[in-house]
């Protein structure tokens, strides 16, 4: 039975130390296409900055995406699933960063903008994630006026998540990165687009392979028929997940694949 394998891109296909993906994780995902493998990418990106698939999409080799942490799934040109932040919950969230000036990375269908960015914006989005798409500086209330809101990232610690938390119940809150975390409607995780995605292509929960290394990779992990950790994620991340393989850098997709499809295959 062919497998559907849905990958995580920032730290799992991509390397934090090159920002390119593995030579290793371009032939193993190469091979695994032409045994009859579907891949998709599973991501708290919105499609406006996935910026560092290009080695993937010009050889064709990416069936569809689950963006935004699973608030908004399309194949090719069409949408499959999309669902934005309830009104309220909107307002509560940006107006807990607006008095005390806390950075929000607004997210609409087709716009990103950044809101009251510091230093911190540039350095973690554009230097150590290496997003090259603009995300431009907007004013609050310009962000909040495109229409549909379908993530938030405001940057804030633990100890705020804990307290805005109470203030925004129709919404999920997942954090991969220590900075910030990224908000969507109660309901949208990664999990929730595996099951958008296997519904559309009518594929089984138990052919599915899911690779992550994130906290916001937490559900799809323990949802998919195999949960695939990386060498370098938490140990969290690792306890979620049926398997740990090598990390990034260390050929972990490589070698994660050959053996539940290669070494499978031929055993």
């Amino acid at each position: 039975m062919n497998k559907a394998l849905f990958f995580d891109i920032d730290g799992t296909l991509v390397s934090f130390k090159t920002h390119e993906i593995p030579v290793s994780t371009i032939e193993a995902l190469t091979t695994a296409k032409a045994g009859g493998a579907k891949i998709f990418i599973a991501t708290g990106r919105p499609s406006t900055i996935i910026t560092n698939l290009g080695a993937l999409q010009e050889r064709n080799l990416i069936d569809g995406y689950i963006t935004m942490n699973g608030a908004y799934c399309f194949v090719g040109d069409e949408v499959i699933y999309k669902s934005a932040i309830p009104t309220p919950d909107i307002k509560a969230l940006t107006d807990f960063c607006a008095v005390r000036s806390i950075p929000c990375i607004v997210v609409g269908e087709h716009r990103i903008f950044a809101c009251m960015p510091d230093e911190r914006v540039q350095q973690i989005f554009f230097e150590h994630l290496k997003v090259t798409a603009p995300i431009p500086d907007t004013p609050l209330e310009v962000a909040l006026g495109i229409g549909e809101i379908f993530q938030l990232t405001p940057f804030i610690t633990e100890e705020e998540e804990k307290e805005i938390a109470p203030y925004i119940p129709h919404c999920e809150i997942g954090r991969w990165h220590p900075a910030f975390v990224d908000v969507t409607a109660l309901g949208n995780t990664k999990q929730k687009g595996m099951d958008e995605i296997i519904r559309y292509f009518d594929l089984r929960l138990e052919d599915t392979i899911a690779f992550g290394d994130g906290g916001n990779d937490i559900p799809m992990l323990r949802h998919a028929g195999i949960g695939v950790a990386m060498g370098n994620a938490r140990d969290n991340v690792k306890a979620a997940a049926d398997y740990v393989t090598e990390g990034v850098d260390e050929d972990g997709i490589a070698k994660a694949i050959k053996h539940f499809l290669v070494d499978k295959e031929t055993s």
